[in-house]
């Protein structure tokens, strides 16, 4: 078992009637979602603080964190989110300077501020009143408050946004990658089928119209580059560090460039998740295309649906933070040789990307003599048996010279590490 990754903590004051509910949201996504099951057990917890130890109105237990260890021994998680729901009664609570629950409130602000590159604090605001002048508000009012705008009638309620906000806002602060803002490239052909007439155009625009609506950056290929730019090396660069939203219709799968963006997003290890849309058909698809997650984006009266755009962005944004864990695990995994992972792929191998990791790992190899099959590690859900077979006999024809042993975590305890 490696050391807890992330540890999300939801706090809210019991008798805040809405914060039973959220918290339950909150932990159902994180914990019972299928995103991030797949990473390795202890990567991500959720713990829910309304209470104290005994039943007397005092503050909830403590959050946990470096200089505040856990009982019984337990090593904090090296990440740590908090998200305090704000309502009437909590703030209440903490307006008495000398309260119990003032003091926890107060410790949350300082513990982020002595570590900020570890600890985040995403408020939700349950009830304006809350901070209207409030002591509450001089603790936490500075920090941005998660699906704090209005919800969209026509794609999404407050469920969706305060789990996609604050699944970025995590994803931001534990990313090795250095990033302000996570972005979205938006990767679409500008052709279109005898059959899809300017539908095309009208999806695209659905899709950037969304994405504006949220916290994400969005990239827009030829339409956000600068005149003189290479356009070539900025695409290459932009699909290779951004999470990619893929907008299948008719003829993406045979576009040169479409195809070439999703190489580059899937060798570098990016997420990407492909928007169905195809309206008539494709005359051969790609190989390239799948092995991604895929939402299906379908039309009701002549219109796309924004709640599909939505729930695509979402899970976009779910992946992002899955990478991140991911990534985040093997750099803790230095410290324990036994695993013995030569590749931790982010996502299941395939032929492309195998392909692309064997000619990395054979110049870094450089005529090793090691004759032991190599691990590759990568998130549930596992292979299919075929699907497993193929991509072994695969990498036998190749110059690796070694057999490969392609696995999950689950598989890997199974084994006994």
């Amino acid at each position: 078992m490696l050391p807890p990754i992330l540890e999300i903590f939801v706090v809210w004051h019991p008798q805040d009637t809405p914060g039973a509910d959220l918290a339950k949201t909150i932990f159902n996504h994180f914990m019972h979602g299928p995103t991030f099951s797949g990473v390795i057990g202890g990567g991500i917890q959720v713990s829910l603080r309304s209470t104290g130890w005994e039943s007397d109105g005092s503050a909830p237990r403590p959050v946990y964190v470096d200089g505040n260890p856990a009982p019984n021994g337990i090593r904090p998680a090296s990440f740590v989110a908090v998200v305090p729901l704000l309502g009437i009664e909590l703030s209440a609570s903490v307006q008495d300077q000398e309260s119990h629950w003032h003091h926890f409130i107060a410790a949350i602000r300082d513990a982020q501020a002595s570590m900020p590159d570890r600890f985040g604090v995403f408020p939700y605001l349950i009830s304006k009143g809350a901070t209207d002048g409030t002591e509450l508000s001089q603790l936490l009012g500075h920090y941005q408050f998660i699906a704090a705008g209005q919800p969209d009638a026509e794609g999404e309620n407050v469920t969706s946004m305060l789990c996609r906000d604050l699944t970025q806002g995590i994803a931001q602060l534990i990313s090795p990658d250095e990033m302000d803002r996570l972005t979205a490239f938006i990767s679409h052909t500008k052709r279109h089928s005898y059959d899809e007439g300017e539908d095309v155009d009208e999806l695209v625009s659905l899709v950037r119209e969304v994405i504006g609506s949220t916290r994400l950056n969005d990239f827009f290929d030829a339409n956000d580059l600068q005149p003189g730019s290479n356009w070539d090396a900025e695409l290459k660069e932009k699909s290779s560090t951004s999470a990619m939203l893929a907008v299948r219709t008719d003829l993406y799968s045979s576009r040169e460039w479409c195809q070439r963006e999703v190489v580059i997003a899937k060798t570098h290890g990016m997420p990407v998740i492909m928007m169905d849309a195809i309206g008539y058909g494709e005359e051969r698809g790609s190989f390239l295309m799948d092995h991604v997650p895929r939402v299906a984006v379908r039309k009701s009266e002549g219109h796309w649906q924004k709640r599909d755009v939505y729930r695509a962005l979402n899970l976009l944004v779910d992946e992002c933070l899955k990478r991140a864990l991911w990534m985040r695990q093997k750099e803790f995994a230095e410290d324990r040789p036994e695993l013995d992972v030569a590749w931790w792929a982010p996502h299941a191998p395939e032929p492309l990307t195998l392909s692309h990791w064997i000619n990395d790992h054979l110049k870094e190899e450089n005529g090793g003599t090691d004759e032991r099959d190599l691990r590759i590690l990568h998130p549930d859900p596992p292979l299919g048996p075929e699907e497993r077979e193929v991509l072994i006999n695969y990498a036998r024809s190749t110059r690796l010279g070694r057999g490969i042993d392609i696995m999950t975590p689950r598989q890997l305890a199974t084994r006994g590490g």
